[in-house]
């Protein structure tokens, strides 16, 4: 088992060209976060930040993303969590596990874009009503 590995965290504008190790820069205006891989490969694994993506929290002092990281492209195939700046090492995946992985986050993908569509004025109305009954 791997030991936990403590990593810091920068808030900037931009993701710099030249990422240092055991550093997770986090972008708000661009809603990502990227690091160098917590296994020492120096491969840079970039995690989207959004809805359907990875989440990030910011408690003040420390930032967390969710879910895990798993980096199966990668020839390492390492997997951890980052909370409160620090990783913790998560087990290995099968091939089949991680293709099942990404078929259910390509549907939920799907689903949240196409529940971003535009109402059409019925639809709104319809909204309107049924959001004031269950209220």
């Amino acid at each position: 088992m791997k030991r936990p590995i403590a990593f810091n965290h920068e808030f900037v504008e931009f993701i710099p060209e030249k990422l240092a190790e055991r550093t997770i820069y986090v972008s708000i205006n661009y809603a990502t976060a990227t690091h160098k891989c917590a296994c020492g490969c120096g491969a840079e694994v970039v995690t989207p930040i959004s809805p359907t993506d990875w989440k990030l929290m910011f408690d003040g002092r420390s930032v967390s993303l969710h879910p895990s990281i798993g980096n199966w492209s990668l020839k390492c195939r390492s997997h951890y969590w980052i909370k409160n700046d620090r990783i913790s090492w998560a087990e290995d995946w099968s091939p089949e596990r991680v293709a099942a992985f990404r078929g259910q986050k390509k549907t939920i993908r799907i689903t949240s874009s196409s529940s971003k569509r535009k109402l059409n004025p019925l639809e709104m109305l319809w909204k309107l009503v049924t959001d004031a009954i269950c209220k």
